[in-house]
């Protein structure tokens, strides 16, 4: 096994993964055409070789069938690995129908107990919920959280896409070890009010998308078309205008790329680790190349310069185009 992957931990809770996750969502959820399940039991096993340690699956990824691919994958070595998954949608088991944000207590006491046998495991490490939910007080979710701690069910407890005041109620009752949002080059939100408040709480950070779902790798192209149930062809960000003004974070990452005989990729995901030492990236792929570029972002180092000649740069790009469409916004379990 190579260890050269360094690690870190997740804010103040003692939880330690590799430095840049795998997130496996795309290996049967969004886009398509989804590869052969072999293939990726296979990746998920070289990326254990590799020295990954922390991979993130959900039930509403298929839906279930990505914990099932997840937990087949990581059965052999699940005393080396952290497993994040997450509950918090409605789904139908029958149908698979999704209708939304929904965490009351009596549901995860059950969709743990089906998560934890889909991932062939008798204990989740990080359980997250996925999206918050309106209608139950934050406060009886952390409370569900905490006896499945101490039942044994659950090691750590996580948020996902949640605001500062969400994270603080639910972290007076149980301690939040990681929050799962958005977060690259291309999305910044959480920096005004979000990661301020986990730094103060002592909270991780674990950004989805941090390739921008692909863009930032500098190999769409703005007349790219992608199939028909690929998610990318509702976003508002992947229209070809929004592509084509969006190119100058592209030209930005492929310049400084170039100095540091790196890629494009592996510079966003640098940029990520070089912002706190709680940050956790969890860059998704289904191509062996892809992750082993990915990988190779953790010796990349960019100095205080390289930061501030990037920042100084970001300050003059203006983002086109919202990260999902509207409705999608309030209801994905993305």
């Amino acid at each position: 096994m190579n260890t050269n992957i360094q690690k870190r931990k997740l804010g103040n809770s003692g939880l330690e993964v590799s430095a840049i996750g795998l997130g496996c969502m795309g290996m049967n959820h969004s886009y398509v055409p989804f590869p052969d399940r072999k293939d990726m039991i296979s990746l998920i096993h070289k990326a254990v070789d590799m020295g990954v340690t922390f991979f993130d699956t959900a039930e509403v990824y298929g839906p279930f069938i990505n914990e099932e691919l997840v937990g087949e994958a990581l059965a052999p070595v699940r005393d080396k690995v952290v497993i994040a998954t997450k509950f918090g949608f409605n789904i139908d088991p029958k149908t698979g129908v999704n209708s939304g944000p929904y965490s009351r207590p009596e549901h995860i006491k059950k969709v743990v107990e089906a998560s934890l046998k889909r991932l062939q495991t008798d204990f989740i490490d990080l359980y997250y919920q996925h999206r918050v939910d309106p209608n139950v007080p934050i406060e009886d979710v952390a409370g569900v959280v905490k006896d499945l701690i101490h039942q044994g069910k659950v090691k750590y407890f996580g948020m996902s896409e949640a605001g500062a005041q969400t994270i603080r109620r639910a972290h007076a009752v149980q301690p939040v070890t990681a929050l799962q949002s958005e977060y690259s080059l291309w999305y910044r939100k959480p920096e005004m009010e979000v990661i301020p408040t986990l730094k103060e709480l002592g909270i991780g950070f674990v950004p989805f998308s941090p390739l921008g779902k692909g863009f930032l790798t500098g190999k769409i192209e703005e007349n790219k078309t992608f199939e028909k149930t690929d998610i990318r062809n509702i976003i508002p960000r992947f229209t070809p205008e929004a592509m084509k003004a969006n190119q100058s974070l592209v030209d930005l990452l492929t310049l400084i790329a170039k100095q540091k005989n790196a890629t494009p990729a592996q510079i966003a995901l640098a940029w990520l680790l070089a912002q706190k030492p709680w940050i956790v990236p969890i860059p998704g792929t289904t191509k062996l190349h892809r992750l082993e570029e990915n990988m190779g972002a953790t010796s990349i180092i960019l100095t205080s310069e390289d930061l501030s000649e990037i920042n100084s740069a970001l300050e003059k790009i203006k983002v086109f185009g919202d990260r999902y469409p509207e409705a999608l916004e309030k209801s994905t379990g993305l």
